[in-house]
C-alpha cells in the first residue's frame, strides 16, 4: 500500500484542481459576450452551469462512492473534468463552453470523497491533520488559481485556460490511479435513482432562482416558479426518502443535531467566503476616480492570494488543534476571524495593505472553519455514510456561495454611479457587502456555539466510531 503521506498529497492536489475550476474563467468573465458573440445574460451561464453542476453532483457522487468505491467515483469525476475541458477548449461558441463548464463543475465532488477516503485509509492520529489540509484546498485552489488564470489570459489565447485544466485533470487522474488505494469499505444495496432525480430537480429549481434572480427579477414568474417549484420537489423528495429502505441520503442521520447545525453553519461560512471573493477583487480593480485602487486583475489577485496561502499554512496546525480542543472550537475561531476581517475592512479600507491584512484574516477564518466542518460531520455519522454526508455538507456550502453571489451581486448592481457610460459600484455598495459578509460570519458563530461537544454526541450515539 502506498505511504499515507503520498495518498494525502495526491488527494490535496485533486482538491486544488477542483477548486481551481471556480476561478478559471474569472479573468475573461467580463469579456465573454465579446469573445463568444453572445448576450451577457447568456454568457452568465458559463459560471452558473459550473455552480449548478457542483451543487447537484456532489451529494450524489458521495453516495455512489459509499456504494461502488470512493476512488472509482473520484476517477470518474476527474475524467469528466478532462472531457469537459477539452470540449470547452475546442468550442468557438457558447454552447460548447457551457457544456464543458458543466462537466468541469462535477469535479468538485472529489473533495468530500477525498476526505472520506482519508477516514478509511489513514491512521486515526493523522486523520484530522489530513482532513484540514484537504478542506483547505477548497479555498486555496481558488486563491492561488486566480493569478495563474490572469497570467495565462494576459500572455496567450483564452482557450489555453481550458487546455491547462485538461492537462491538470489528466495528471491528477494518473496520480489517483497510481497512488490512492482501491476502496474496500462499501455500503450494500441499490442506488436510489428516484431520489437522485428528485434531489437534482429540486436543487436545480432553487439554485436557478437564486443565481439568476438579479437578471430575471426576483418577483418574475420564472424566478418564483423555479424557487417554489424546487422547494415543493425537495419536500416531496424528503417525504419519499424517509419511507424507503435504501435512500440516497439518510435524512435521519442528517437531522442529528451536530450534523444539522454543522450544515447550517456551512451555508453561512460559504456565504462569507464567496462575499470576499466577489467584493475585494472588484474594489481593487475599480478606477481610482470611482473609489477603487485601479489595479490590474493580476495585481488584484496577488492582494487576495494571501487568504489561500494562510489556509494552506494553517492546515497542519488546524488538525493538531482539533485533536486537542475539538473541531467545534475550531469552527468558532474561524467564524470570529471572519468577523474580525469584515469589521477591520469596514473601519480601514483606504490602503491596499489594509485589504491584504483583511485577506489574511479571511484565510484564517475559512481555513479553520472548512477544516472543522468535515471533522464534525464524520464524528457524528457511521463510517458507511461518510461519502454521502460529506457530499451533503459540500452541497450546503454551495448553497451559501450561490446565495452570496446573488445577494452581493444585487447590492453591487443596485448602488452604482456612472463612470464613462458604465455603472460601477459605489463605496456604499462595498460597505453593505462587507456588512453582509460579517453578518453571515456572526450567524456561523452563533450556530457553532450550539453544536454539541463530541462527548455529548458519543453518549447519545455510543455505536458511532471514535
Amino acid at each position: 500500500m502506498p505511504r499515507q503521506g503520498a495518498i494525502v498529497a495526491v488527494l490535496a492536489i485533486a482538491g486544488l484542481a477542483s477548486s481551481f475550476m471556480f476561478t478559471l474563467v474569472v479573468p475573461i468573465q467580463s469579456k465573454l459576450p465579446e469573445l463568444l458573440d453572445a448576450s451577457r445574460d447568456d454568457t452568465a451561464w458559463v459560471v452558473t452551469s459550473t455552480l449548478l453542476a457542483a451543487a447537484i453532483i456532489t451529494p450524489i457522487s458521495g453516495r455512489l462512492g459509499d456504494m461502488y468505491g470512493k476512488r472509482r467515483i473520484v476517477l470518474v469525476l476527474l475524467a469528466l473534468l478532462v472531457v469537459g475541458s477539452v470540449i470547452a477548449a475546442l468550442s468557438p461558441g457558447i454552447v460548447g463552453i457551457i457544456v464543458g463548464r458543466t462537466l468541469q463543475g462535477a469535479v468538485v465532488g472529489v473533495v468530500p470523497l477525498g476526505i472520506s477516503i482519508l477516514r478509511d485509509v489513514l491512521h486515526e492520529n493523522r486523520v484530522d491533520t489530513a482532513i484540514a489540509l484537504i478542506s483547505a484546498t477548497l479555498g486555496v485552489g481558488g486563491a492561488l488559481g486566480l493569478p495563474i488564470s490572469a497570467f495565462i489570459t494576459e500572455r496567450s489565447d483564452w482557450h489555453v485556460l481550458f487546455w491547462v485544466a485538461a492537462g491538470l485533470g489528466a495528471v491528477v487522474f494518473g496520480l489517483v490511479l497510481w497512488i490512492v488505494p482501491v476502496s474496500v469499505l462499501r455500503t450494500a444495496g441499490r442506488f436510489d435513482f428516484v431520489g437522485a432525480a428528485g434531489l437534482s430537480l429540486g436543487l436545480l429549481g432553487i439554485l436557478l432562482a437564486v443565481s439568476r434572480g438579479n437578471e430575471w427579477g426576483w418577483t418574475s414568474p420564472a424566478v418564483l416558479g423555479l424557487g417554489l417549484g424546487g422547494l415543493l420537489v425537495l419536500l416531496a423528495w424528503g417525504w419519499y426518502e424517509l419511507r424507503i429502505d435504501e435512500p440516497l441520503l439518510d435524512l435521519r442521520v442528517a437531522a442529528r443535531r451536530p450534523v444539522l447545525l454543522t450544515n447550517i453553519a456551512s451555508i453561512a461560512m460559504g456565504f462569507s467566503l464567496f462575499a470576499s471573493n466577489v467584493v475585494y477583487p472588484q474594489m481593487l480593480e475599480l478606477p481610482v476616480a470611482t473609489g477603487g485602487f485601479g489595479l490590474s486583475l493580476l495585481a488584484a489577485s496577488f492582494v487576495v492570494m494571501p487568504a489561500g496561502v494562510v489556509m494552506m499554512v494553517l492546515s497542519p496546525f488546524s488538525g493538531r488543534l482539533a485533536r486537542t480542543v475539538g473541531p467545534k472550537l475550531l469552527l468558532v475561531l474561524g467564524a470570529i476571524s471572519l468577523i474580525l476581517a469584515y469589521g477591520f475592512t469596514l473601519l480601514f479600507s483606504s490602503e491596499v495593505w489594509q485589504l491584504v491584512v483583511a485577506n489574511f484574516l479571511i484565510g484564517a477564518g475559512i481555513g479553520f472553519g472548512y477544516a472543522a466542518m468535515p471533522m464534525l460531520i464524520m464524528r457524528s455519522v457511521p463510517q458507511s455514510e461518510t461519502g454521502a454526508s460529506n457530499g451533503l455538507n459540500a452541497l450546503f456550502r454551495s448553497l451559501g456561495t450561490s446565495t452570496a453571489a446573488a445577494i452581493v451581486g444585487a447590492v453591487l448592481a443596485t448602488y452604482t454611479i456612472d463612470a464613462g457610460g458604465m455603472p460601477v459600484p459605489t463605496p456604499t455598495a462595498f460597505q453593505l457587502s462587507f456588512v453582509l459578509g460579517g453578518a453571515a460570519a456572526v450567524v456561523a458563530l452563533v450556530v457553532a456555539l450550539f453544536i454539541p461537544r463530541r462527548r455529548a454526541v458519543q453518549e447519545r450515539h455510543p455505536s458511532l466510531p471514535e
